[in-house]
């Protein structure tokens, strides 16, 4: 859900935006096609607290960074032996 920042007002706190602050963003989030512009700050467009989506990783709203996948896929023993029984 994107934010509409055509009703944002600018305060003390920072961007509010139907009564959410908004924070700007971190310089982890530069590239992202989720920024959005308001009287000379970035903001983010999904998120309010950018900061916070980065503190454990990578924020799962970056359009700019790819998952990637910790550890190994399961696979279950049963379907590979058929999968190599097959050919596959």
């Amino acid at each position: 859900m994107a934010v509409d920042f055509s009703n944002a007002v600018k305060t003390d706190e920072g961007v509010q935006v139907n009564g959410v602050v908004m924070n700007p963003i971190v310089e982890k989030c530069e590239g992202c096609e989720r920024i959005k512009e308001f009287e000379g700050g970035k903001y983010c467009g999904s998120y309010p607290q950018p900061e916070t989506k980065w503190r454990l990783g990578n924020c799962n709203f970056a359009t700019h960074t790819k998952a990637t996948a910790k550890g190994k896929a399961k696979v279950n023993p049963l379907k590979a032996s058929k999968r190599a029984a097959k050919g596959r």
